[in-house]
């Protein structure tokens, strides 16, 4: 097996206890990381979580079932910054407990449709039981990887993602197929964490700091790099959240010397919004 591979199960069995979790009441989170039998992918409180706390307004929490809510484990608010139209189709990469896919939803409106894409059976349950409570009719959740979209090319007018994209081993792919399946002129707007600045390899070869969204975070010119690559334009990278020192140190509290490696790190790691645009006439090769 692979070290992706390996990865990715990780990752779906960490994903799979958040969801229990949140199914029965507690609160999941993105940030440093526990033992999956008893926490989700950490474990600290919302209030305590320097990446998934204070995301989304009391008026958007009081539209979704708690569970929903309890199940994100963002770094970000991209429905909030997408400038969602009427109309149009949305998908959300790793979808979750479907937080950012019913929030979409309700911002396109009965002629759009939002669909969520995740690997967890156990999300894709949440999900759509979370779906079923707040009687959304126009979005629909479909079971895959962010590496391989089960939707036709140009079939998509705004892709978003909440801190999934930094989980990737195959992080060029996932854009190409970003790319791939939105309409020209469609747009990516993506919130995920970002580093700038080397990162010590003590985070980086850590697979629960990997799950705890941190190790895996690319370093910003590399994001815009891999984004132009995969033929997007108008890249744009604005950080929503800096992790200072205290922040640091609670993300990667589980390591040795995690006080001298915060130290080091504090101030590098970043929320942010990617930003980017397919180009509305694709060139022919």
């Amino acid at each position: 097996m692979t070290t992706t591979d390996t990865l990715k199960d990780t990752i779906r069995e960490k994903y799979a206890a958040a969801a229990k979790q949140a199914g029965a009441g507690s609160q999941a989170c993105c940030g440093p990381a526990a033992d999956a039998a008893d926490t989700a992918c950490c474990g600290t409180t919302e209030a305590a979580d320097p990446v998934t706390s204070g995301l989304y307004s009391a008026v958007e929490k009081s539209e979704l079932p708690d569970e929903a809510v309890l199940a994100s484990l963002g770094c970000g608010n991209p429905t909030a910054l997408a400038s969602l139209g009427e109309g149009e189709v949305v998908l959300d990469l790793g979808s979750g407990g479907g937080i950012d896919v019913l929030l979409s939803a309700k911002r396109v409106g009965p002629t759009g449709k939002a669909f969520g894409l995740d690997m967890t059976d156990e999300m894709l349950e949440l999900a759509r039981a979370n779906q079923q409570k707040t009687g959304v009719t126009n979005a629909e959740f479909l079971r895959g990887e962010i590496e391989d979209i089960p939707l036709p090319d140009a079939s998509v007018d705004v892709i978003l993602s909440n801190c999934v994209i930094n989980l990737s081993g195959d992080k060029p792919r996932v854009l190409a197929e970003a790319f791939r399946v939105l309409k020209p002129g469609g747009r990516f707007a993506v919130s995920d964490i970002v580093v700038r600045g080397p990162v010590d390899d003590r985070i980086r070869e850590n697979v629960e700091l990997w799950i705890g969204c941190v190790a895996g975070a690319l370093e910003e010119t590399q994001y815009v790099d891999y984004l132009e690559a995969a033929g997007f334009e108008d890249v744009g990278i604005e950080p929503t959240r800096v992790y200072e020192l205290e922040d640091t140190r609670a993300l990667v509290a589980s390591l040795p010397d995690a006080d001298e490696i915060a130290d080091a790190a504090a101030g590098r790691f970043m929320s942010a919004f990617i930003r980017a645009r397919k180009p509305a006439e694709t060139p022919t090769v």
